[in-house]
């Protein structure tokens, strides 16, 4: 009897549990399979179809729109390799900006605090706004700097050809996304021990030793995040794209995202677009799970 009761006193804590885990998790699991989850199955789906994105009737093609993004859609590889392109040197340039500024700020600095301010003010500014915003920058401010100077570099057509205008893109993401790396750069220097660095440099390293042997290995693990973040925002780039060129001139900056929403949502080929989209899902986490990988074998090594 005694035995029984105990046996259903652990069972209502064990459901109490339960329903506590439930009351928490569930909505924001309901949330997610319903925005996130539903929507990506249905994607797949849609993408063995010919749905126009509009019509009631939907037409089972099969493998038809796979095919014919592999064997007939020379604007689609255009659009990866500019992404592929920007990615590489987005990633890069950002990184490498964003870790120079927590360096630099990551001092006893006065003025670090605003200046952190400064720097981080960028990234809260929506991608749409800010792509009209340097559109004016490039066409009229350069041009006015470039008339007063008579610099060449102001003075060339940044949003007017193919070169210029793939690294007006750069400069801009570059400037927009490099406070937020320098923020999650500087946590992780500031997590640092301040004993080894004073020890090395008793030791008589240079700052550059000390860089490269003790505070670059001790902080690989944000590396692993600002590249595997910088991957997946450069591979996804839209709307500063959009705003900025709009995938001109002659398409040489058309972005895959740009090519997948005029697929479906101005070709009206909504099949065709979502197989695209998750084409390039698979391309992304391929990506951004070696990069994961690499980065992280490189912190057990360190």
């Amino acid at each position: 009897m005694q035995k029984a009761q105990v046996n259903t006193a652990r069972r209502k804590a064990k459901w109490k549990k339960v329903l506590a885990y439930a009351a928490f998790v569930g909505p924001a699991l309901l949330f997610f399979l319903t925005i996130q989850i539903a929507p990506f199955i249905m994607g797949i789906y849609y993408s063995f179809t010919s749905w126009n994105g509009v019509s009631a009737a939907i037409e089972w093609v099969g493998f038809d729109n796979y095919i014919k993004i592999f064997t007939n859609d020379q604007k689609f590889y255009q659009s990866f390799l500019f992404t592929t392109k920007f990615m590489l040197a987005a990633v890069f340039i950002s990184n490498l900006i964003g870790f120079g500024l927590a360096l630099i700020l990551n001092a006893a600095l006065k003025t670090r605090n605003i200046l952190r301010t400064v720097f981080f003010i960028p990234n809260v500014i929506g991608g749409l706004l800010l792509g009209f915003i340097w559109q004016f920058i490039f066409i009229k401010g350069f041009a006015s700097i470039g008339n007063i100077t008579g610099l060449s570099f102001f003075q060339q057509p940044w949003l007017g050809t193919e070169n210029t205008a793939f690294w007006g893109i750069v400069i801009v993401f570059a400037w927009q996304i490099s406070g937020y790396m320098m923020v999650i750069y500087i946590a992780a220097l500031q997590g640092v021990d301040h004993s080894l660095l004073e020890a090395a440099k008793i030791d008589g390293a240079s700052y550059l030793k000390v860089l490269t042997k003790i505070i670059v290995p001790l902080i690989l693990p944000a590396f692993t995040i600002c590249f595997f973040l910088t991957i997946s925002m450069a591979f996804k780039i839209f709307d500063l794209n959009i705003s900025l060129t709009g995938g001109g001139p002659f398409n040489s900056t058309e972005s895959v995202a740009i090519n997948i929403y005029q697929e479906a949502f101005t070709n009206n080929r909504y099949g065709l677009g979502t197989a695209k989209s998750i084409l390039f899902f698979i391309v992304v986490v391929i990506f951004t799970t070696c990069q994961v990988m690499f980065t992280k074998k490189k912190e057990v090594e360190a």
